[in-house]
């Protein structure tokens, strides 16, 4: 029903600002839902305003890159406990025009005093907070690579959203992030008419300019570790991802930086089980992937870690001939209950004499997500992460925590070394059937990450699914593997489920030896794309659980 226009005016006049009074606009919530769909574009990931942001980019002609990168600087803000400015992500880009795949690893490394010999002094070993196990921040490279790599926009452009959020402060280092922005930006002035160039000033403002220089004093003043010359040196790796074929389909995870490889390891282990004929979530078909998921898992702790300083034997890890050979230590009938790295160097399904190292461990933290998709066929997926950090003084700029990735342990493939990149849990990917992508992910949640990512693949490829479904179906996890995080023991045998599932079936589940847990709690955070290469269709969606948020055109 219409208002009474005398109403209406009188509501103006009380809603306008008396003379001398300064008033912003409170900023309209978008929107959003968790699922969406379209043709021409589609973005879904974690704050709302984050990915309307990049939403409106694709709109306005942008493509999947300026569309993930403008998220990615507004979910700082919008999902500054999980994810920072100064913090860390890895970009998958499949490049339409060229027809490749590249992974862009906005990682920072360990500074050139994080030593093990420095934390091996402290009663803690590599704090869980604080200031000391802040990594070279990789986020901004990392995002700036992607603009010029992959981009159309500017960096002013792309950071507008960003700046929108921060001048309708909630914190009190909004403000000073967005001073520190705008001078990236004014860096970036310098070059009207040559976009990259302008990029690259930004780049050079943030890691050797001023803000540099200010986050050196502040380290230097507060017991930090960084230092001008960690900023000054970093450099942004664009390297191959890896990939595996599970039936029909190829997919494409992160380096061996990364736990990713793990789900390749798995889905390598479950080709050998028909799980469609098995049934989606029976008892079976729970079992199976528990059982793959411990043994790749296993491998993880033992073996994976910066492949620039030490020998990684990736080839074997994925190969066909290795999960043959582990395949049969899964018992149908019975959980395991001990950890069971292999031994792929000399291609045994048993590793002799494994180590069984445990840290003092700290809780998963949680990051957030990102995926886009364009009109021109572009896709991409990047988890951006930053947490339990603090802020570097007057620049506003978050610093993450990623050391406590890293470890202590002397002789430990993934032990702390100044330059080394931690074996981080950030994992995003993209599938393809036929030579062209078809999903892209993006999981936030610790170690739950490739877990929960694993799940939701599999609800897609094998039993049909669509993105909505795979999304908020019934998962389940285990904490049978050393945390990521301060390196947390194993809970050996342990296996979370979702209360949805049947007595039945964690009664069957129970028999065979797991260690249940029945959780309320959202076990991870995904955020996915699934692209109809017949009709060109997008579908977006992101655990409503877990408060994602997805939009098309």
């Amino acid at each position: 029903m219409r208002k009474p226009l005398f109403i209406l005016i009188a509501i103006g006049v009380l809603a306008m600002p008396t003379l001398g009074q300064v008033t912003k606009a409170k900023p309209k919530s978008p929107g959003l839902s968790w699922q969406a769909e379209g043709k021409n574009g589609a973005v879904c990931g974690g704050g709302e305003e984050a990915v309307a942001a990049g939403l409106a980019v694709l709109k306005k002609g942008g493509n999947a890159a300026d569309a993930a990168v403008t998220s990615l600087f507004a979910l700082s803000v919008t999902d500054s406990k999980r994810y920072c400015f100064g913090g860390e992500v890895p970009i998958m880009v499949y490049d339409a025009k060229r027809n490749v795949v590249e992974l862009i690893c906005g990682l920072g490394v360990a500074p050139k005093l994080a030593t093990r010999e420095f934390f091996t002094k402290r009663k803690d070993g590599i704090p869980e907070k604080g200031v000391e196990s802040a990594a070279v921040p990789g986020m901004v490279d990392g995002a700036l690579t992607a603009l010029d790599r992959f981009g159309t926009i500017t960096f002013a452009q792309a950071v507008q959203p960003t700046l929108d959020l921060l001048d309708q402060p909630k914190a009190p280092w909004h403000a000073n992030l967005a001073r520190t922005i705008r001078r990236m930006i004014d860096a970036e002035k310098q070059s009207p008419h040559d976009r990259k160039r302008g990029l690259r000033l930004v780049a050079d403002e943030f890691y050797r300019g001023q803000t540099a220089r200010e986050i050196d004093a502040w380290s230097r003043a507060n017991n930090g570790l960084l230092r001008y010359t960690d900023l000054a040196t970093h450099v942004t790796r664009i390297e191959d991802p890896l990939a595996v074929d599970y039936r029909g389909y190829t997919v494409y995870k992160c380096g061996e930086w990364n736990q990713g490889p793990y789900l390749l390891q798995t889905l390598r282990l479950l080709e050998g089980y028909d799980l469609k004929k098995m049934g989606h979530n029976q008892p079976d078909t729970i079992h199976v992937i528990t059982e793959a998921m411990k043994l790749a898992l296993a491998d993880r702790d033992v073996y994976y870690a910066d492949p620039l300083f030490v020998d990684v034997p990736t080839e074997a890890l994925l190969s066909k001939k290795y999960a043959d050979l582990r395949r049969p230590l899964i018992d149908m009938k019975s959980a395991s209950l001990v950890r069971r790295p292999g031994d792929p160097r000399l291609m045994t399904a048993l590793l002799k004499n494994p180590p069984r190292e445990g840290g003092a461990g700290s809780p998963d933290m949680d990051t957030t997500t990102c995926v886009a998709a364009d009109k021109f066929g572009n896709v991409v997926a990047a988890t951006p992460s930053g947490f339990n950090g603090v802020v570097a003084g007057k620049t506003g700029i978050q610093l993450g925590t990623r050391l406590v990735s890293l470890n202590i342990w002397p002789g430990h493939p993934n032990c702390i070394e100044p330059g080394k990149r931690p074996r981080i849990t950030l994992t995003p990917g993209i599938v393809f059937k036929a030579g062209k992508p078809v999903m892209a992910i993006s999981i936030a949640g610790g170690d739950l990450q490739d877990q929960t990512g694993l799940q939701v693949m599999l609800n897609v490829l094998d039993f049909g699914m669509t993105p909505a479904e795979a999304v908020t179906a019934p998962r389940f996890a285990t904490n049978h593997h050393l945390g990521s995080f301060r390196q947390k023991a194993p809970e050996l045998g342990s296996l979370i489920v979702y209360p949805e599932f049947s007595n039945d079936t964690i009664a069957d589940l129970a028999r065979r030896g797991h260690k249940i847990t029945a959780t309320k709690k959202h076990l991870a955070e995904p955020s996915v794309i699934v692209i109809d290469r017949r009709t060109g269709l997008l579908r977006a969606a992101g655990d409503p659980r877990a408060k994602r948020h997805a939009g098309a055109y």
